[in-house]
């Protein structure tokens, strides 16, 4: 470049999911490296931000599975772990360790406790 002109540069966008070009949609979340800095754009589309963790959490899941798919050596879990791991590092907390499981015998309770049948899980929201 001895004329001091710069050639333009591309951006590598994705495609569109082909159900967005046929259905509509509203795109919440966009995510691009540009000189080795991330940029990030966002529609607060939530009115709880806490749903964000739902996104973020399927969004996690769903890149296990591609690099799975990609036949990387790593399962769709080994990869969602890693992500998760190093998500919570990024965000300040301690990665956890494992704890050596011992055996205990169970003590005698003189309350009733609850039948675990009475406990009922949370309902999932809906995957898409």
């Amino acid at each position: 470049m001895a004329s001091g002109s710069k050639e333009p540069q591309v951006y590598q966008a994705l495609a569109l999911p082909e159900q967005a070009l046929e259905n509509g949609g509203v795109e919440i979340l966009r995510l691009g490296i540009i000189d080795d800095e991330l940029y990030v754009s966002a529609l607060p589309a939530f009115k709880a931000p806490a749903q964000w963790g739902e996104v973020l959490a399927e969004a996690t899941q769903r890149l296990g599975a591609i690099y799975a798919a990609q036949k990387t050596g790593l399962s769709k879990k080994d990869v969602t772990v890693q992500i998760a791991e190093a998500y919570v590092t990024e965000l300040g907390a301690s990665p956890l360790k494992a704890k050596a499981v011992t055996k205990s015998k169970p003590t005698k309770s003189r309350t009733p406790t609850k039948s675990r049948t009475a406990a009922k899980p949370a309902a999932r929201r809906k995957k898409r």
